[in-house]
């Protein structure tokens, strides 16, 4: 058994987050969509399932033919109860698949590092605990989910000033996330360098996003961490994947 991890892009990867996961004694079977890799027909030897982001949008399907594909396995892992995380694009995708709405944001992008605060419903998440309630995340984003899907709590967990919903829930456990907490500081550079035209479409010029990583980079380490770490102990608790050992339970009688 193996978690699912849907690339679109080749610098937006699970990186930190995939780390912690190994760290926590998590397979991880990667497929790399953007290199025409096709997205699985069903769910077998799958134990969850975490969509990374991407330059495309939800309504580009006929641009990318995975899209169709993975909206579609998105909704049946749902439906199955496993866990299913969506980062960027990934958020973007589940809001789709399951009914939500998503489009483009009102003004410019919302790029670089840029306050998130969470409504009352995030703060009290078991997947926020020991987040702040306001932090600083990297944005890298021109869409948003305008509505999330039905079934999650009545408003947001997290929205920031010019992005209402920056995390939803889904259920018990799905997720979705429009910023990035899986970056480490050469990740943020790298997609820096590899599109300067879009992270330039945002309120900073792409010189004030390189600028502005100093200032927020250690908060922005420190609660990434955390929530990762949270992702992988409560989203995906390796004890719920291993068979039990060592326990005969017709044999126990409480005291």
């Amino acid at each position: 058994m193996a978690i699912l991890v849907l690339e679109h892009h080749p610098l937006e990867t699970s990186a930190r987050l995939g780390r912690i996961l190994n760290d926590n004694g998590h397979k991880l079977r990667v497929v790399q969509l953007h290199e025409r890799v096709p997205v699985p027909g069903d769910l077998r030897g799958i134990d969850g399932v975490i969509s990374m982001g991407g330059p495309m949008n939800v309504d580009q399907a006929g641009d990318h033919p995975w899209m169709d594909d993975e909206l579609a396995l998105l909704k049946k892992a749902h439906e199955a109860d496993l866990p299913v995380l969506g980062i960027c694009l990934g958020a973007q995708l589940i809001a789709h698949a399951l009914g939500g709405e998503v489009g483009p944001m009102e003004g410019k992008a919302e790029i670089g590092f840029h306050p998130v605060n969470s409504t009352f419903f995030g703060s009290t998440d078991p997947l926020h605990l020991g987040v702040p309630w306001k932090t600083t995340p990297f944005h890298a984003h021109g869409q948003e989910v305008k509505k999330a899907p039905p079934g999650g709590t009545p408003i947001p967990l997290s929205g920031s000033a010019r992005c209402k919903c920056q995390a939803f829930k889904v259920g018990l456990n799905t997720y979705g996330f429009q910023y990035h907490m899986e970056w480490n500081r050469d990740e943020i550079e790298r997609v820096l360098r590899d599109d300067p035209v879009f992270y330039a479409q945002g309120e900073q010029s792409i010189e004030e996003v390189f600028d502005s990583i100093n200032a927020n980079y250690e908060h922005y380490r420190h609660f990434g961490d955390r929530l990762c770490r949270n992702i992988a102990e409560l989203m995906f608790p390796i004890d719920k994947r291993l068979a039990p050992s060592g326990v005969n339970v017709e044999n126990f009688h409480a005291s």
